[in-house]
């Protein structure tokens, strides 16, 4: 009975508090466990709210989503405000736990891969280092075989009556997006005349939004890696920080970028 719900019961509290296993008596490893496990609590907030709001856009009910995405965006800040948090490690205090972790590393979160295959930063052999667990990359594979949020709002576009090309609305959806001056002139013309297209407007900058804050979240990762390493290799045996700068490089909605010069 609801009577019986407590704080601690409903929030599962027991199991939460005690999924910290530190692997050595490193005082800093509470810190770098807990500033891990909350980011994949805001993860998994953001694609509970994704997932809804590319829906929504598939069905053209687009005032319900710019809640969703605004609500994913003040998510975001909690995931960039972590770095801020972990950052206070020094290198002394992250070599006390480096041998602990193997080769365990952020590059191998599945809901941080899931979120970016969902934005449309797709890269079919990423799911490769996920085949351990079938589960995990199969939805890997399944997220592949849809829309991302971006393309959903392009094809919107498309029955909303602009000349986007049909090469366009047909690409596999499981490629990277590529650059169309068609749908940048799709959104020259949305934001040329914001109170014709004002709810494709808002979209639009919602979606700009988002990819603001997720390229904080990246750069975050970066500053606060250089900080902690330096230029060492990652857990996961990437280059590191010139790894995590090239990702940086990558845009998720491109035409809404460019768009911006062409005004």
């Amino acid at each position: 009975m609801a009577s019986d719900v407590t704080y601690s019961s409903y929030l599962d509290l027991d199991r939460i508090l005690a999924a910290q296993h530190p692997a050595s008596d490193a005082h800093d490893e509470m810190l770098f466990i807990i500033v891990h496990q909350a980011s994949e609590l805001w993860l998994k907030l953001c694609l509970h709210e994704l997932f809804e709001a590319r829906e929504c856009i598939r069905q053209d009910r687009l005032r319900p989503s710019f809640k969703m995405l605004a609500r994913v965006a003040r998510a975001q800040g909690q995931l960039i405000q972590s770095w801020d948090v972990l950052s206070t490690m020094t290198p002394h205090d992250y070599s006390t736990i480096r041998p602990h972790l193997g080769g365990s590393s952020g590059f191998q979160s599945a809901q941080y891969r899931m979120m970016e295959f969902l934005l449309g930063g797709r890269k079919p052999d990423m799911v490769t280092m996920h085949e351990a667990t079938p589960e995990v990359a199969a939805e890997l594979r399944e997220e592949l075989a849809r829309k991302s949020i971006y393309a959903e709002a392009v094809a919107l576009l498309a029955r909303r009556g602009f000349a986007i090309p049909d090469e366009v609305l047909e690409r596999p959806v499981g490629e990277p997006w590529a650059h169309s001056p068609e749908v940048e002139a799709a959104w020259a013309e949305i934001y040329r005349d914001p109170r014709e297209y004002w709810d494709l407007y808002e979209l639009a900058e919602k979606l700009v939004d988002l990819e603001y804050h997720f390229q904080r979240w990246r750069f975050g990762h970066l500053k606060t890696v250089e900080r902690i390493i330096g230029f060492k290799k990652g857990t996961g045996g990437t280059p590191g920080v010139p790894y995590l700068a090239g990702v940086l490089k990558a845009a998720f909605f491109p035409e809404l970028l460019s768009v911006r010069t062409a005004l």
